[in-house]
């Protein structure tokens, strides 16, 4: 019945599709096993795309040849650049998305990819020969042999869902959890844990006053996530900013005693940074209101989730509390807020390739790593794809150092620190983040992508006329001189000093007010460069007017990559370096740090612990 395939993956979340896709499209045969074949790429919770620094990441998979941008591009309801008036290393984009739309795009785009089956079906137990995953055993018994395995559980592994003083078995709302891989895993040896994330309650549209509200529009200009040319909406809809009160919030402590929260139903630990309300009423005691974000869920429906309302608390006082919310007055429920508890395996029990430790061939990407986020899950998912791929026709892996991608920055953190409470990524986890803007991912990933054979010809091209135009524009601003009277209008517009005599278009842009587009499309010496692509202009721009600081930061790149570069072997024995302190020693060989830079970040290790082990390296 069934083929031997090179890889499988289990679970069709956003790291199980991504991991599908790209293995597929570098020549895997690929069997995608899920569930349910109606919930592929599901939004379980936020019907939203990117935002600050996931924005970055969404882009940088688009740059390696993922689908998850292209999906967001086709099936946006609003676009939204957060932090424009902050540098661009903090500029990240954000899409609202039709829910229903963008699952079925990533079915259609699936489904369109040579090389990827489906299987619908629960994965119960891995086959494991000699050390090494050899296939997966399913629910109706089945057996069916790959070269490689992909995990990608989501929140599925034991998952239990509570609401209230209810407690439901299921991996997501009316769905069932799956059992039997976290039992094997820690019979092999693994060391398992558990997370909880939560949701806000559903609601009606058509229940709500929106005049009570403040109105959120989306941006004129949609950028869009996808370096390819994707159709853009034509036109978006709009969110809404309310708030809770002091009346919400004593409404909702009347539930206290009944929160699996506060019972302690609920073992695992959720979010830091995306508290459940009852969360944040307790550790923000000082604060009368919290903003709630009203996002509609499509073109199609009235539908509404409430972002900033997470909660686990018990139906009625849910809905009461919400009705003391502006706007909330009259609001009807389609489906109360619930919390859910799963198990995830602790990430530094894999290589830097998102391969497990124990098990060869046996990769996990996503919530089973502890992450939380849609877009955090994709990058693990495209490069377990990836790296699946290359392991099974010995390649080496593919690994993206820190300097080089949010998705570099995010594998290194799980890998060599661990977590114990879901990860979300952030601009402040990276130190290079003046390198790793979202509006150059392309130039930063596609090429090393095309090289290994994922990243389409097409797309290449594309960024290499972006490099082409983006270098001819900064010439021409270097070259060109213009007179005091050619640029006195258009300093006066932006209110700024005008020119003492004639200088180079370079000197001008430096201005803070002065953008290059306006000197473009205002000055007549330029004019030559109207034609040239909006991107490549915004690039040359940030190149020249962020020069000084992207130099500093590539010098210290520079500097990290002597250490990034000595290669611990991985057969390396840490007992017979005298000195090292024993936390060190301990974390050494749990952790196997791959590189002297990676074992420097390790919590717990001292300088004088790498200074040890650089001394008896070169001995």
């Amino acid at each position: 019945m069934f083929l031997n395939y090179d890889i499988i993956v289990v679970g069709a979340g956003h790291a199980g599709c991504e991991a599908a896709a790209a293995a597929a499209n570098m020549g895997s045969t690929v069997l995608l096993i899920t569930m349910n074949m109606q919930t592929l790429a599901q939004m379980s919770c936020n019907p939203a795309m990117g935002g600050i620094a996931k924005g970055q990441i969404v882009r940088e998979i688009d740059a390696l040849g993922g689908y998850s941008g292209i999906v967001t591009d086709k099936s946006m309801i609003q676009f939204r650049m957060l932090n424009r008036s902050k540098g661009p290393a903090m500029w990240s984009p954000r899409a609202q998305s039709d829910r229903m739309l963008f699952a079925a795009t990533w079915r259609e785009m699936l489904e369109a990819t040579p090389n990827v089956d489906f299987y619908q079906d629960m994965v119960k137990e891995m086959i494991i020969k000699d050390g090494k995953a050899c296939g997966v055993v399913t629910g109706l018994g089945h057996e069916i042999r790959s070269k490689s395995v992909i995990v990608t559980s989501g929140t599925f592994l034991n998952g239990v869902i509570h609401i209230g003083e209810k407690r439901l078995g299921g991996g997501r709302i009316s769905e069932k959890a799956a059992t039997g891989i976290t039992e094997q895993l820690v019979t092999l040896g693994f060391e398992a844990d558990r997370l909880k994330t939560g949701t806000p309650p559903r609601v009606d549209g058509r229940s709500l006053d929106y005049s009570k509200m403040e109105e959120q529009p989306g941006d004129e200009e949609i950028i869009g996530f996808s370096y390819m040319p994707v159709q853009k909406p034509t036109k978006q809809r709009s969110c809404w900013i309310t708030y809770t009160s002091s009346e919400v919030h004593e409404i909702l402590k009347t539930g206290f005693d009944r929160s699996p929260m506060y019972t302690g139903r609920i073992e695992g630990v959720g979010p830091r940074y995306c508290p459940s309300i009852e969360d944040k009423i307790n550790r923000f005691a000082e604060r009368d209101r919290h903003q709630l974000f009203v996002e509609p869920e499509g073109w199609n429906t009235h539908e509404i989730y409430v972002n900033g309302f997470s909660t686990s608390l018990p139906e009625e006082v849910q809905y009461k509390a919400l009705r003391q919310v502006k706007g909330f007055e009259n609001v009807k429920f389609f489906r109360p807020g619930y919390a859910i508890e799963y198990d995830y395996f602790p990430p530094t029990q894999l290589k830097h390739n998102l391969e497990t430790k124990l098990i060869e061939n046996l990769f996990f990407a996503g919530q089973i790593n502890g992450t939380t986020g849609y877009e955090e899950a994709g990058c693990q998912g495209i490069m377990a794809g990836i790296n699946a791929h290359l392991k099974v026709n010995n390649k080496e892996p593919f690994i993206l150092k820190r300097s080089e991608a949010y998705i570099g920055v995010l594998i290194d953190d799980l890998i060599s620190k661990g977590t114990d409470e879901p990860y979300r990524m952030f601009t402040s986890r990276a130190e290079y983040r003046t390198l790793l803007r979202q509006d150059n991912a392309d130039l930063r990933l596609t090429e090393l992508s095309f090289e290994m054979g994922l990243a389409t010809e097409e797309r290449r091209d594309l960024m290499l006329r972006k490099v082409e135009q983006t270098e001819k524009i900064k010439s021409t601003i270097k070259e060109t001189s213009i007179s005091p009277e050619e640029a006195a209008a258009l300093l006066e517009k932006y209110s700024t000093s005008p020119l003492p005599q004639k200088q180079k278009a370079q000197q001008i842009l430096l201005r803070p007010n002065v953008h290059l587009k306006n000197m473009i499309k205002e000055l007549p010496s330029l004019s030559d460069l109207k034609t040239f692509d909006a991107e490549a202009i915004e690039q040359a721009e940030i190149q020249i007017k962020y020069d000084v600081y992207i130099e500093k930061e590539k010098e210290l790149v520079d500097k990290m990559n002597q250490l990034e570069d000595k290669l611990i072997p991985d057969n390396f024995n840490f007992d017979k370096v005298g000195s090292l302190s024993a936390e060190a020693l301990q974390k050494f060989k749990r952790i196997r740090p791959r590189t002297l830079g990676q074992a420097a970040r390790i919590s717990g290790v001292n300088p004088s612990d790498i200074q040890i082990l650089m001394i008896h390296m070169g001995r």
